[in-house]
């Protein structure tokens, strides 16, 4: 599991943006609205936010990169 650390110090927005760059972030928002038993509005999101890099890394883990075959 993933320490998190905690600091005082003030950090860049480069400092920033390069760590979620490194390490990647993932939202995931749903939504549903109904009203009497009746759905109105479904709203399903997921962003994930990474290199290219670590989306490959994670895409390889998951065995995401399997079907997307390079074209003879």
């Amino acid at each position: 599991m993933a320490r998190v650390q905690k600091s005082t110090d003030s950090s860049s927005l480069g400092e920033v943006v390069d760590r979620i760059l490194d390490k990647g972030i993932v939202i995931d928002a749903w939504v549903k609205v109904s009203l009497v038993g009746i759905e109105l509005i479904t709203v399903e999101a997921r962003v994930v936010v990474a290199s290219v890099e670590t989306y490959l890394k994670y895409a390889e883990a998951v065995g995401l990169t399997a079907s997307a075959a390079a074209p003879a």
